[in-house]
């Protein structure tokens, strides 16, 4: 038995969307529970006693949980290798990790930074420019994730159905609109990302956690 606790809009979404996406080739069923993070459920006691660090994602598989992202990814993936989402070549699947570990620990946290500034630094001064230097770096790490994305169009980032690597690539992509960063300036991500969110299950998880793709704003 799986089940998710996730927050909408966060990095959950790689783990909601990979779920939707298992499903649709395996069949597997799992429950999810929305966390209202914005609202600070995960600071609750009842969330505290599933995960101690108060974050999403966590998935309760046969009773156990399991947080972080990647670890995530990388048990989902052994658990049902019927649905490749992961290369199983060893020099390719560490590749692929560690194209995983990037989204992840460098370009996550960039985003952080911008997003949640106060969290790392006091003051209207120190803030904005935490906003600015970070924004600069997000954009770059964009670009770097952007010279990933597999020519030819393909649905996938291996080039069969999307993976773990397709969904968070759109996430951040996401998230660079929230930072004031136009998909536009990144075309051929923003163009893999939509085709990404055209695919079933990833647009029914979208639709499930009341998701607009392009939010970008001009910053203020």
């Amino acid at each position: 038995m799986l089940e998710l606790y996730y927050g909408a809009g966060t990095c959950s979404f790689v783990i909601h969307a990979g779920l939707e996406i298992i499903r649709s080739l395996t069949g597997t069923q799992y429950t999810s529970h929305r966390v209202k993070v914005h609202q600070g459920e995960q600071r609750t006691p009842q969330y505290l006693a599933v995960n101690p660090q108060g974050q999403v994602p966590v998935l309760v598989a046969d009773g156990q949980p399991l947080t972080q992202v990647v670890a995530i990814c990388d048990y989902l993936d052994r658990r049902f290798p019927e649905a490749q989402m992961l290369p199983t070549d060893p020099w390719e699947r560490a590749q692929a990790m560690s194209q995983l570990a990037f989204m992840n620990n460098t370009a996550h946290p960039t985003f952080a930074h911008v997003f949640m500034s106060h969290h790392f630094g006091e003051g209207e001064a120190v803030q904005a420019e935490l906003k600015r230097f970070n924004r600069l770096r997000f954009r770059e790490h964009l670009e770097r994730i952007q010279q990933w994305v597999p020519a030819g169009d393909p649905d996938g980032w291996f080039g069969g159905h999307p993976v773990f690597h397709d969904v968070y690539a759109l996430t951040l992509l996401r998230w660079g609109g929230l930072a004031g960063i136009d998909p536009d300036s990144l075309p051929r991500l923003w163009a893999h990302s939509r085709r990404v969110a055209a695919s079933a299950p990833v647009a029914a998880t979208l639709v499930d956690e009341r998701l607009e793709l392009n939010v970008y704003r001009q910053p203020g």
